[in-house]
């Protein structure tokens, strides 16, 4: 006989996933108030204290990023004191340190055709030379172009980034205390390069970088983000619009190089017209937590964009990066190549996408990431992407993660190098890609500078 088995009964086990709550950021305490205040302040035209208004309406309406939006995810906001910065460009008392000296020194070639130096959002020194300006070429600070340019000034601005494009973009609209403009008229060649310094300090600054190059136009610029290494934690948002006309070249050189205590919110765009060329290096080795997107639209047919990045992070520095490149006409071309290398407990995170619009063939994008991780407690995340419409087309990507190999290192050694000084010049020649194409001199030494900087310095958490 078969003995009787009794069967449990089956429970029915429900199991349900919730999307996990971000603990809500804490808001920052300005107000309309403060938008207007600055806005007298600056004597900003009736156009301008419009815009500053609209964009604080989008900006308080929209949420705080938080690990649940896919473009933060891997950057966390939550430990900043958001309630306790204070609007710095309302504090009249506040006095900043000048701008070193080694800042203000060609990066291209021996001379410059104007330089531009702006201080906790204040001009401290700046001109242009007069050739320059006989051929309507405009170098000057923001501010000042809107009250002596307003209709150039009201026809590009926004073109590239508005306030719409997220929360920093809006705050720095409606926060602006400067920024630069750069304005080259149709067919005219600036032979001597330009150089702009903005220097941050204090609790907030806000800045706009605004660059039109007119049909045919051309122009090398030089730009560079400086801070103290003060303890004081500094918020600082930036929009960068770079309009490049038809048939139009523009060297565009961007170096940060913020202090350790800044956080870092930026939002930059080109856009390239008609069998126009953009060449733009970008360095970051500043800040403790920076998130950038940088993008390139490639707007006419037989336009051309190039993007070389390099950034270097140590102690707790976190680094984020989104890039993009849009294809949105036949025959256009990018090229972006991104290297950094990390050391001590720092992270960097780089986010890539080509696009290619529908009927936009004949595109050619290529986009890579190299990362070198120097400690054990360092991380890089690379995610690269294609997003393609067309069907004539050539993209691809790659990304790579690595570390010193150990027998490279033997090597040198064997040849009586120390092993501090062989993985230096085996770091050294992992940015030589990046070195190569760069074509100023006092460019490349100031990369190779803070590539040994790095080295030789230990990490520091803030």
């Amino acid at each position: 006989m078969t003995p009787d088995v009794k069967i449990a009964p089956i429970k029915r086990v429900i199991i349900t996933t919730r999307k996990t709550e971000e603990p809500k950021l804490a808001s920052l305490n300005f107000t309309e108030a403060d938008v207007k205040a600055l806005s007298k302040i600056k004597k900003d035209p009736t156009w301008l204290a419009k815009r500053r208004l609209d964009a604080w309406k989008k900006f308080a309406s929209l949420p705080m990023p938080t690990l649940n939006d896919e473009a933060w995810r891997r950057t966390d906001l939550r430990s900043f004191k958001w309630n306790d910065v204070q609007l710095s460009a309302l504090d009249s008392k506040f006095k900043p340190k000048r701008v070193p000296a080694t800042y203000l020194k060609p990066l291209v070639g021996k001379e410059q055709g104007g330089q531009l130096v702006i201080n906790a959002g204040k001009i401290e020194s700046g001109g242009t030379a007069s050739a320059l300006k006989r051929k309507g070429v405009i170098f000057t600070d923001l501010l000042t172009a809107a009250a002596k340019h307003p209709t150039l000034v009201k026809k590009f601005m926004g073109k590239a980034v508005a306030a719409s494009e997220g929360k920093f973009a809006a705050l720095t609209e409606a926060m602006m205390e400067n920024g630069i403009f750069l304005y080259v008229p149709k067919k005219v060649e600036v032979t001597l390069p330009l150089h702009s310094i903005i220097s941050v300090s204090g609790s907030s600054r806000f800045h706009r970088i605004l660059v039109v190059l007119e049909e045919g136009a051309s122009v090398t610029y030089v730009h560079e983000l400086v801070s103290s290494d003060n303890k004081e934690k500094t918020l600082h948002t930036q929009i960068v619009e770079l309009l490049v006309g038809k048939n139009a070249n523009l060297k565009f050189v961007e170096l940060q190089s913020l202090g350790m205590s800044a956080w870092n919110f930026t939002h930059e765009r080109a856009r390239v017209g008609k069998d126009g060329k953009l060449d733009w290096i970008f360095s970051a080795a500043g800040s403790h937590l920076t998130k950038n997107f940088s993008e390139i639209d490639l707007d006419g047919d037989g336009a051309w964009g190039r993007m070389s990045g390099f950034y270097f992070a140590e102690g707790d520095q976190h680094l984020d990066h989104d890039t993009q490149q849009n294809h949105n006409a036949p025959h256009t071309t990018s090229d972006l190549l991104f290297k950094g290398a990390l050391r001590d407990q720092s992270r960097s995170v780089w986010q890539g996408m080509i696009h290619v619009a529908p009927g936009a063939q004949k595109t050619d994008g290529y986009q890579a990431n190299r990362n070198l991780v120097l400690s054990k407690a360092a991380r890089a995340d690379s995610i690269p992407g294609l997003e393609i419409m067309a069907d004539d087309v050539r993209c691809t990507h790659g990304a790579t993660v690595g570390q010193l190999e150990e027998e490279h290192i033997f090597y040198l050694m064997s040849r009586g190098m120390p092993r501090s000084e062989a993985e230096k010049v085996l770091v050294d020649g992992f940015f030589d890609p990046i070195m190569q194409r760069i074509a100023f001199e006092g460019v490349i030494t100031r990369l190779k500078k803070q590539i040994l900087q790095k080295m030789s310095e230990s990490g520091s958490g803030e």
